[in-house]
C-alpha cells in the first residue's frame, strides 16, 4: 500500500488548490502538472511569442498558458523544448512537486521553439487519435503486446520511452506485485485516501487525483486500464523518485 496513506505529510497529499490537481497514493500534485505527460495531453498550444529589448540587445521569450490537465513534461514536449521539463521548472522556478495551475504563463526556455495554431491544432489532433486502449491483443505501431501482465508492462515501457519516462521492466514488476500481487481491478476501500474519497485502484495503486495529474497521453483515460495505469504511476514516480525503479517499498 502507498507510503502516502501513513506516512507521507499532509503537504504531499494537498487536494487541489485553484484548479491544481491533487497529489496521493502512489501519486502526487501535478508535477507542473508535469505531466498531460503529461496529465491529460494540452486541448492545444497557447503558446506565444514575445520580444523583451534591453539595452544594446533584444532577447525572445517564448510564454506558455496553462490549461487544466497540462504537465511539465507535456508542455517541454508540445513546445519542443529541448532542454526538456526540468529547464521550463528552472526558468520558472518551480519545485517539487511541481504543481502548475490553469490559467498560469510559464516562460519557456531559450531554444523551444513556438507552435502556430495551425501546427498545435493538428498535433493535438493527432495525439488525440492515437489514444488506445488495451484489449486482448493490442498493436502499437508494428508491435502486439498480449493482454496480461507482461504485454501490459512491455506496452507501458515502449510509451514511457516515447516520453522520456524512465523505468525498466523489472522496477515496474516488483512494484505491481507489491502493490496488487498483479490484479488490475485491485482497489484499497480501507486506508486514509480512501476514507477521503480516494481510493487507490489498479496495478499500481494510483489514486484518481494523481491519475488524471500524470495521465500520459495515448494511454486510456479510464484509471483502471492497465497500461493507462502502470504508464501514468511510472510518469508520477519520475517526479518524485527519479523513476520507478527507485520505489522499492510504500511511496
Amino acid at each position: 500500500m502507498p507510503k502516502h496513506a501513513f506516512n507521507r505529510s499532509i503537504g504531499s497529499r494537498l487536494l487541489s488548490a485553484r484548479g491544481a490537481v491533487v497529489v496521493g497514493t502512489f501519486a502526487a500534485l501535478t508535477c507542473g502538472g508535469v505531466m498531460s505527460g503529461t496529465a491529460q495531453a494540452a486541448d492545444s498550444s497557447s503558446a506565444s511569442t514575445t520580444t523583451e529589448k534591453t539595452p544594446g540587445q533584444s532577447v525572445g521569450k517564448t510564454t506558455y498558458t496553462v490549461k487544466s490537465g497540462d504537465t511539465l513534461i507535456g508542455i517541454a514536449g508540445s513546445q519542443n523544448v529541448t532542454a526538456g521539463w526540468q529547464a521550463i521548472a528552472s526558468a520558472n522556478k518551480i519545485s517539487s512537486p511541481y504543481i502548475i495551475y490553469p490559467g498560469e504563463a510559464l516562460t519557456l526556455p531559450t531554444g523551444s521553439a513556438s507552435s502556430t495554431s495551425s501546427t498545435s491544432s493538428s498535433t493535438a489532433t493527432a495525439v488525440t487519435a492515437s489514444a488506445t486502449t488495451a484489449t486482448a491483443s493490442t498493436t502499437t505501431g508494428s508491435q502486439t503486446y498480449a493482454d496480461n501482465l507482461d504485454g501490459w508492462i512491455n506496452h507501458s515501457l515502449a510509451i514511457m520511452k516515447q516520453n522520456g519516462i524512465p523505468g525498466s521492466y523489472d522496477g515496474i514488476h516488483r512494484n505491481i506485485i507489491r502493490e496488487s500481487s498483479g490484479n488490475p481491478n485491485a482497489i484499497n476501500l480501507w486506508d486514509s485516501n480512501a476514507a477521503a474519497g480516494h481510493p487507490s485502484i489498479g496495478l499500481l495503486q494510483v489514486i484518481q487525483p494523481t491519475f488524471t495529474a500524470y495521465h500520459v497521453t495515448g494511454t486510456s483515460t479510464n484509471i483502471y486500464d492497465p497500461v493507462a495505469n502502470i504508464t501514468a504511476a511510472c510518469n508520477y514516480a519520475y517526479h518524485v523518485y527519479g523513476s520507478i525503479d527507485n520505489v522499492n517499498g510504500p511511496y
